[in-house]
């Protein structure tokens, strides 16, 4: 992956900001095949990041996108800078991939959102192949199991299974202090690796369906996320700092970080609960443990705080990719 300036160098202003965010909505929302859990999650962060931004503009934005009162070329018409209209542009293709490949709903909204952005095949094809390279990588981890039998609790390596998902936490939040906005679209997939292997280490050989209902059976969506993510360093000026260069212009721990380690942390510790125990929790034991996790984790993400900034200093765009390939 190559560097690209990130969006405008002037202070982005509210009616710019309500923009991209418009059209991050409209994008989540461009399939039209939400499921009622990601609906409320995507409202939940609407009014969240209204109400932390203290802009009044904000305030009604999912109601506006849900019934129709805006529309993609009105948002179009309110970035007239050509570096927010490609920021707007490769947000929107990382929302519809966010979730996996693209659907021909969101095929034709990515369609049309470029033509009201006046973008051309030349200015979007890096960033289509970027984000589509990440949405398309598989989950598994070679070699596979032989028998999909449950591991007996003695051979499962739990303190390997701690590290892995702690370094995992400790990267995705690094992932999510860039000012690129396609580096927090890498979280997903290594959120799904990082279940794929902890189900895997207990005798399970999952396909990512199965991860991706197991993900959403916890309450952490994975549109929704990426949309946080981006609303979170838009709101916070994070997006814009810099020209590209990764590892500088690091978000604030409360902008940049607000969720990715402590999630991703939760995530897995609640994997190898719902694995060891045979895959025995309904849904709503699943989400009931998935916020018992979270409230320490978010602890513990102040304690990594240090590590977690390291490591996004060192991060290179280039290895992104390469990263959650194998990771």
């Amino acid at each position: 992956m190559t560097a690209r300036p990130t969006a405008a160098r002037h202070t982005m202003q509210a009616t710019e900001q309500r923009a991209l965010l418009t059209i991050a909505l409209l994008a989540a929302f461009a399939d039209g095949e939400k499921a009622d859990t990601e609906r409320e999650e995507i409202k939940r962060i609407a009014d969240s990041l209204a109400g932390e931004s203290g802009t009044p503009a904000l305030a009604g934005l999912y109601q506006d996108v849900l019934l129709k009162r805006v529309n993609v070329a009105q948002a179009a018409a309110a970035l007239p800078d050509e570096g927010q209209r490609l920021l707007a542009y490769e947000m929107a293709v990382c929302v519809c991939d966010a979730d996996g490949t693209q659907s021909p709903a969101e095929q034709a909204f990515l369609s049309q959102l470029k033509s009201a952005l006046k973008l051309g095949r030349t200015q979007t094809a890096e960033v289509e192949r970027e984000a589509d390279a990440i949405a398309a990588v598989p989950v598994t981890v070679p070699p596979p199991l032989a028998t999909a039998t449950p591991a007996p609790a003695a051979q499962v390596p739990t303190a390997d299974l701690d590290s892995s998902i702690l370094n995992h936490s400790i990267l995705n939040g690094a992932l999510e202090l860039l000012p690129q906005s396609w580096a927090s679209m890498a979280i997903i997939p290594l959120q799904m690796k990082l279940v794929y292997r902890i189900g895997q280490a207990h005798g399970y050989e999952l396909d990512k369906g199965h991860i991706k209902e197991f993900i959403a059976a916890a309450g952490v969506g994975l549109t929704s996320q990426y949309v946080e993510q981006f609303g979170r360093k838009l709101l916070g000026g994070l997006l814009g700092k810099v020209g590209g260069g990764l590892g500088r212009g690091l978000g604030s721990a409360a902008t940049g970080m607000a969720f990715s380690f402590a999630s991703t942390y939760a995530l897995g510790h609640l994997a190898k609960r719902y694995y060891a125990g045979g895959r025995q929790m309904s849904t709503a034991m699943l989400q009931e443990t998935f916020q018992s996790l979270l409230q320490p984790a978010k602890q513990l993400q102040t304690q990594y705080l240090p590590q977690i900034q390291q490591k996004a200093r060192t991060l290179d765009a280039g290895q992104i990719l390469q990263m959650v390939k194998s990771a």
